[in-house]
């Protein structure tokens, strides 16, 4: 797909993943929209897009609210390009959970993304075009021990997208995930605690920035490719967990998180 003249939906797009692809897409050409919760931070991204020559609208909105979600879907139309990427919770013991943070771990991603997927997917159909981005976790392919709130919802996630692209075959509406390996963003400053729970035998994968991954989130659209892993040594890690389960659940286990 050609995203030079066409509308693209990024969402959690005020810092990090979705700052930076919201960026990029407009540097291609493309009117972005931009949405998170955030005006003021929102503001800085469409003004720094514009500076560039680029065409931005921010959107003020909670994605974990239902409501919320219908809303913004009723004052956007149907965009060419929806990006699923606002995404928040910490890495957490399931007992040490409590039961809000666990469904405010549910409702962004997984819900925000089935809910706003769902307000556009009907116009989508009818018009024969469209393309979906899901940014997913790794820990969605790769469990490590004291995660399960945040790493149930990026399955949650997956599952979406696999079942999703089922149903899309022939629509002319396609759907990509990518998945980054640990990024350098603002989430671990928000989240604390969490970069400390990543196993060790998962360092080896390197750290990835939100360029790369604006990079790699453009290029999923524009060659409509259906996943993207990366970087090689991620891809590495997931082929191994397909190939020997029981090693890279364990070595993940020893090296990861104890009570």
């Amino acid at each position: 797909m050609r995203v030079s003249g066409k509308t693209v939906l990024v969402t959690g797009a005020s810092q990090g993943i979705g700052a930076e692809a919201a960026f990029r897409f407009a540097g291609r050409g493309a009117h972005v929209h931009l949405v998170a919760r955030s005006a003021e931070l929102l503001d800085l991204q469409v003004k720094r897009i514009k500076e560039f020559g680029g065409s931005a609208t921010a959107h003020v909105a909670d994605l974990s609210d239902a409501a919320e979600i219908h809303a913004l879907a009723e004052s956007v139309p149907a965009p060419d390009v929806l990006v699923n990427n606002a995404g928040v919770g910490r890495w957490l013991f399931l007992d040490d959970t409590s039961a809000d943070e666990l469904q405010t771990m549910t409702a962004v991603p997984y819900l925000a993304a089935l809910l706003l997927t769902r307000e556009y997917l009907g116009a989508m159909r009818s018009r024969g075009s469209g393309w979906i981005v899901n940014v997913n976790s790794p820990v969605s392919r790769l469990p490590i021990p004291g995660c399960v709130g945040y790493q149930s919802s990026r399955w949650a996630l997956r599952g979406l997208t696999a079942s999703l692209r089922l149903d899309l075959r022939g629509t002319g509406v396609g759907i990509s995930e990518v998945i980054p390996g640990k990024v350098s963003s603002e989430y671990f400053n928000n989240n604390p605690g969490a970069e400390e729970r990543i196993p060790a035998i998962a360092k080896l994968i390197p750290t990835v920035t939100p360029e790369q991954c604006a990079k790699t989130i453009v290029d999923a659209v524009e060659k409509e490719r259906a996943e993207h892993l990366f970087p090689w040594q991620l891809k590495a890690f997931e082929l191994s967990g397909r190939l020997f389960p029981g090693l890279t659940s364990y070595l993940t286990w020893k090296t990861g998180t104890h009570r």
